[in-house]
């Protein structure tokens, strides 16, 4: 098995990681000036390794080998969450680029190909998933019309101009080209660490459910209006969290998470009763029948918590993400590599977040493999994973490449 090279493999990381560089993590939102220069050093390393390299018309990084067979992509998304970790994404896209090397250097492994790729706004600045989704034919150019950035408003059109990408074609899979695509990433969660595991063989990606929930009640003065006769928005909204936090683990699967990430009250005065409360809500989960059980214990929830309020409810799914498997043959190729260097240390599991694996693999083979974050935190400076499991992570994977590569040339 091909060995990869762990100095320039962790030396890669580092210095991607000064890119927008921030405390001890990074922050390189999609299309800023660190963003856009680390998708051009990367497409500079593709070069490098002897792979046509390039920026395609919404960001993403690729380097195509000089073949005519049948290529392995590997990457993750380059840019950040906002002030956010160094490996969140970079992981895998430095996974890739150390896999093209050393499958360019070793003379056994000459001939497998390996495509590296970098994705653009995985993270949501402007469209979740950008990049996955363009490359798979999944998104219209009217929506990148649409689209603007979630801080500040900057339409994705005026961003891609100022990135240098205003008239550059957006590139589309070809099936035919490519084998399949693997992905590895911080876990983002505490399992692995807690159960002393070191990698992660991911079987699926969640499917994210996100909704809009928004009471009407009566707005009036918060000291002359008698208690009894209150339509209170605020009080429906709070209402509602808390049923959610009490009856859905009653219909919730083993891997289900939820959350209320926010709620806002109109006019939000100390003095005045709120007459409007929105809820942004979301469930997660990687089988589609508990989605939609969890979807219809909401609706009941909302109804019910309106009757006992007297407030006019509105409920709107805004996201139906998808939940997919991971390609069986590849989740093999990738236990038993870990089998080999991590003996006992690696476990089967689903991805409680998104990731471009699961756009892409409506198109292509696709799998996933996670290493321990510390602490098990991510999206926060502090995001970190040991050297060595880093390094196991890489040499898994490539491993699981040249399974995966070879069995296609037999």
């Amino acid at each position: 098995m091909p060995k990869i090279n762990e100095k320039r493999m962790l030396a890669d990381l580092r210095r991607v990681a000064q890119f927008g560089a921030y405390r001890t993590g990074v922050h390189r939102p999609t299309y800023s000036k660190e963003d856009m220069d680390s998708r051009r050093w990367l497409a500079q390393q593709y070069e490098a390794v002897g792979l046509q390299a390039h920026i395609d018309g919404v960001g993403n990084v690729f380097g195509m080998p000089r073949s005519e067979r049948r290529s392995l992509l590997i990457g993750s998304h380059a840019e950040s969450q906002k002030y956010a970790g160094w490996l969140d994404g970079a992981l895998g896209v430095i996974y890739g680029l150390e896999i093209a090397r050393t499958f360019a250097e070793a003379p056994d492994c000459a001939g497998l190909p390996i495509a590296p790729v970098g994705w653009a706004d995985e993270e949501g600045h402007y469209v979740s998933l950008l990049g996955s989704r363009s490359f798979v034919g999944d998104i219209e150019e009217a929506e990148i019309d649409r689209a603007v950035n979630v801080d500040h408003g900057l339409p994705l059109r005026e961003a891609l101009f100022g990135a240098g990408l205003a008239g550059v074609s957006r590139s589309l899979v070809e099936p035919g080209r490519y084998v399949g695509y693997l992905e590895a990433h911080i876990e983002q969660g505490d399992a692995l660490e807690t159960s002393r595991k070191r990698i992660g063989v991911v079987t699926s990606v969640v499917g994210i459910w996100q909704y809009s929930i928004v009471f009407h009640g009566i707005q009036n003065h918060a000291g002359t209006t008698r208690m009894a006769i209150r339509k209170d928005a605020g009080v429906a909204a709070a209402m509602l969290a808390m049923a959610v936090a009490e009856r859905f683990p009653k219909v919730a699967g083993p891997h289900s998470v939820w959350t209320t990430g926010r709620i806002t009250l109109e006019p939000g005065g100390s003095n005045i009763i709120p007459g409007k409360a929105e809820m942004l809500f979301q469930f997660r989960d990687s089988e589609t029948p508990v989605l939609e059980r969890l979807d219809a214990g909401l609706r009941e929830l909302v109804e019910e918590t309106a009757t006992k309020t007297g407030c006019r409810a509105d409920i709107e799914r805004t996201e139906t993400g998808k939940p997919w498997q991971m390609d069986p043959a590849f989740q093999a190729a990738i236990e038993n590599a870990a089998a080999r260097h991590a003996p006992g240390a690696y476990v089967r599991m689903p991805s409680g977040a998104s990731h471009d694996a699961q756009v892409v693999a409506r198109k292509l083979r696709a799998a996933m493999l996670f290493v321990p974050s510390i602490g098990g935190i991510s999206h926060h400076w502090t995001e970190n994973t040991d050297d060595a499991d880093l390094v196991l992570g890489c040499q898994v994977l490539a491993d699981a490449a040249e399974t995966i590569l070879r069995g296609e040339s037999r």
